[in-house]
This record gives structure tokens, C-alpha cells and sequence, in this order.
């Protein structure tokens, strides 16, 4: 994970002091790229300890559409806490929401697919599921540009508990009829804490993408906006730019499983994740 590393140096090297919305301060950079080849192994950061269960447990709730943080509380996932209503625990429509039911006009009872332009809708709800449609375009229209899960709905930004920082355009792109491979866009991306979090989170949706649709997984591109390093971050960044990267591991899916949403924690493996020790650091909110 040499890739991360030098993201770390790059911030610290070029970045510029800036405030932000938290009051913490931070060193930023605008614009920034990096690439992940997954048929290399499995990319989780290993000059620190990743939370391996939350990050596939966060993205499986993700997949199933919801927006209340009960859910992840109920399989010890605190990492929402922060935000959304603490007793009903309503996180207005983030990123499940958008991912499977993004509101749009109503077409009556217009159901299923619709040939160069994939359409599966839920009229009742008058949603758009994404998710749904971009399995169905990959399948029936490999060569297309417009396999896109985006997840900035600018009409509810305000009903949100947190806007979405990563994922705002997610395209998927099948290479030499083989290899799919995900480009995803974060508007903000906390280096130290988050940005390890988002890398493993997109490279294991490329994975089950791919095995649904009968792909292997190809590269995982990550691009940035505002990538920041927080001003009580700099310390650990230090400690973790001293540490050599382990050998990355190997992801193992259950190789039943050919629903996106048929998918558990169960089903997910990760084989042989050594790493170095966890370095704490302060979430800025």
C-alpha cells in the first residue's frame, strides 16, 4: 500500500492550511488520483490496523438501501453514531437511500428494462434503484458509459444527517470484455481516518459487482477533491509514513452468491490481513 503512503507525503508536502467545517483545521490538497489493481490483492491499508468488519458491514448497509443507524448499531457498528436522530435513529436520505431509492417523477407503472437505457423503477415508491440498474446494464450493455451510481442528490442534501463525502459519481467500466472496473469521486476525504475506510469499501463493492455480473475484478480508481490531513492527525500520519507495508491479503466470496443483495458478512472473507498496530486518532465532526 505504498500508493496510500505516498498520498499521506503528497498532502503533507503540497497541501495548504485551510479551515474548515469542523473548526479543527486541516493541511488540504485539490485534486488527486490513485489506482488500485485488485488482481494484485486485496487493498486495505496495513501500515495500521483497518476495522475489516465495519467496513464490510457499512457497505453491505449500504447495498440494503437504508438510512437508519439502528440497523448498524443492532451488528455493533458504532461508526454512524454521531450523526441522525439518536432515538428513531433517522439518518434522512444518505447513502443506501440514494443508492436504491432515488426519488424521481412519477412514470405510473413503468417496470423493467428498456434496452440501450436500463430502467428499474419502483413506481409505488416513485424511486429509481441504481444499484439495481447498473447489475442489469453491465449484463445486457457491457461497452455503455453510463454504468453511474451517483449519490449527491443536491434536492436533499439539506434532509441529510452528513452529505455524502465519497461516492458522489460511481462508474464501472468492463475492460476487454473481462475486468470491471470502478473510478469513484470523494468531494472530501479525511486522509488518515477515512480515506483507508473508503479504499477497502470500494475495492470489495468491485468485487461483488464483478462476481454478479460474471467479471473478474479489474482496478479500483479513487479521485479526489478536497483531500485534507487534520491538524491533530499530523503526529499519527508521521508514525504510520515510518511503517514498511505488509503483503496485502486475498478477498474470498461465498461463489454462490450471484444477487447483490443476497450477500452477508458470512459470505466475505479476507485471507490473511496482517498488519501493524492501530494508531488512534480523534474523528472530527
Amino acid at each position: 500500500m505504498k500508493t496510500y503512503l505516498n498520498m499521506l507525503q503528497h498532502v503533507l508536502d503540497n497541501g495548504t492550511k485551510r479551515g474548515d467545517r469542523t473548526g479543527t483545521g486541516t493541511t488540504s490538497v485539490f485534486g488527486y488520483q490513485m489506482r488500485y489493481d485488485l488482481q494484485e490483492g486485496f487493498p486495505i491499508v496495513t501500515t495500521k490496523r483497518v476495522w475489516w468488519r465495519g467496513v464490510a458491514e457499512e457497505l453491505l448497509w449500504f447495498i440494503s438501501g437504508s438510512d437508519n443507524k439502528k440497523e448498524l448499531q443492532a451488528r455493533g457498528i458504532s461508526i454512524w453514531d454521531e450523526w441522525g436522530n439518536d432515538e428513531t435513529g433517522d439518518l434522512g436520505p444518505v447513502y443506501g437511500y440514494q443508492w436504491r431509492s432515488w426519488p424521481f417523477i412519477d412514470l405510473g407503472d413503468q417496470v423493467g428494462y428498456g434496452g440501450g437505457d436500463v430502467g428499474v423503477y419502483h413506481a409505488q415508491r416513485l424511486a429509481l434503484d441504481q444499484v439495481a440498474n447498473v447489475v442489469m446494464s453491465l449484463q445486457h450493455n457491457p461497452e455503455s458509459r453510463r454504468h453511474i451510481i451517483a449519490t449527491w442528490n443536491a434536492s436533499q442534501i439539506s434532509e441529510m444527517a452528513l452529505p455524502p463525502c465519497h461516492g458522489l459519481v460511481i462508474q464501472f467500466y468492463v475492460r476487454e470484455g473481462s475486468y470491471l472496473d470502478c473510478h469513484m469521486y470523494q468531494r472530501s476525504a479525511d486522509a488518515f481516518l477515512g480515506v483507508p475506510f473508503n479504499i477497502s469499501s470500494y475495492a470489495l463493492f468491485t468485487h461483488m459487482m464483478a462476481q454478479v455480473v460474471g467479471l473478474e475484478p479489474g482496478e479500483f480508481i479513487h479521485s479526489f477533491g478536497d483531500l485534507h490531513i487534520y491538524d491533530n492527525h499530523r503526529d499519527q500520519v508521521q508514525e504510520q509514513l515510518s511503517r514498511n507495508p505488509k503483503a496485502l491479503p486475498t478477498l474470498r466470496l461465498n461463489p454462490d452468491i450471484d444477487d447483490i443483495d443476497d450477500f452477508t458478512f458470512e459470505d466475505i472473507t479476507l485471507e490473511g490481513y496482517t498488519h501493524h498496530p492501530a494508531i488512534k486518532a480523534p474523528v472530527a465532526i
